[in-house]
């Protein structure tokens, strides 16, 4: 006889089968309450620290300004102040036109917005020149930050080595007067053509576009002691010209006009060597090199110019 097989206690459990194309239910998730007076204290709690928190002071930069109305009127020289709220990266010509859209002095006193010259606004026309806490300096390229670090009051003054049209423009005639008295250009006649131009070395292109960044700002002049005044001394601006147009092939053909043109007054036996200019050129073009160079072709010159005449 076969044994039968014993009978297993309790029924099979089923096994949840999902049909096929159907999703099995997620459970459902539990939302975190939390009480309405625990919710109340936190909002307190977060206030309290809002209103104990110290609030940083709104940074104000201060600006001293020498203003005149006009060249004719020296008589209406005088100090305004204003002040106007710091941004970060902003420049001194930045501070100008903020008072320029509000002209209104410390005082709250309404008065005629500042008058000063602008162009390029990247340290290339040399239009912004001007005297930023007694140093000539680009308004446009002067960060707030570095003249004034501590939040120092920053004085704007006009160049003093030319008069003062008004408040900070002036009139740097002077300085272009200079440049046509050492030719410094090249006196080709450009109304035919006349061919190619001689061949240049990259190592004299190289030495010339080192002295070719002058953008006659007039940097140098302000800082000169010799410059100035009644005494005619042209300026290491001018020299620098001239010795830039000795350098091109062309432009030597007039060599010997500029090198006469400075061995007179005002040339370059009126340099007193103090090297002011390089401290403060903002384009770091090596000027006691053109002015070193410059002075050995007038000496040769002097010495022995009488063998070519």
């Amino acid at each position: 006889m076969l044994a039968s097989r014993p009978h297993m206690a309790g029924p099979k459990p089923k096994r949840a089968t999902a049909k096929a194309g159907e999703e099995r239910e997620a459970p459902p998730s539990e939302e975190i309450r939390i009480p309405a007076s625990i919710a109340e204290r936190l909002a307190e709690k977060k206030k309290e620290q809002a209103s104990v928190a110290p609030k940083e002071p709104k940074r104000l930069v201060k600006l001293r300004i020498r203003r005149q109305d006009a060249n004719d009127r020296p008589d209406t020289r005088r100090w305004e102040e204003f002040e106007v709220p710091f941004v970060a990266g902003m420049t001194v010509n930045t501070a100008l036109e903020r008072i320029r859209k509000d002209p209104r002095t410390a005082t709250g006193q309404e008065v005629a917005p500042p008058v000063w010259e602008a162009s390029c606004l990247e340290e290339t026309c040399g239009a912004c020149a001007m005297l930023v806490n007694g140093r000539v300096r680009m308004a446009c390229s002067t960060l707030v930050q570095e003249v004034a670090p501590k939040n120092q009051r920053i004085t704007l003054e006009p160049l003093s080595k030319f008069p003062c049209e008004r408040d900070l423009v002036v009139d740097r005639s002077r300085a272009f007067e200079s440049l046509k008295q050492v030719k410094a250009w090249i006196a080709i006649d450009g109304t035919q053509a006349i061919g190619k131009g001689p061949r240049e070395s990259q190592d004299l292109q190289a030495e010339r576009y080192g002295f070719s960044r002058c953008m006659s700002c007039a940097a140098c002049l302000e800082a000169c002691p010799e410059y100035g005044g009644a005494r005619p001394f042209v300026g290491a601006s001018a020299i620098n010209q001239a010795h830039l147009m000795n350098l091109h092939p062309t432009g030597s053909m007039q060599k010997v006009e500029r090198l006469e043109s400075l061995m007179g007054e005002g040339g370059i036996a009126d340099c007193g060597k103090a090297q002011n200019c390089i401290d403060v050129c903002p384009k770091d073009i090596p000027l006691v090199d053109s002015i070193g160079a410059v002075a050995r072709d007038t000496t040769k010159r002097m010495l022995f110019g009488w063998l070519f005449k």
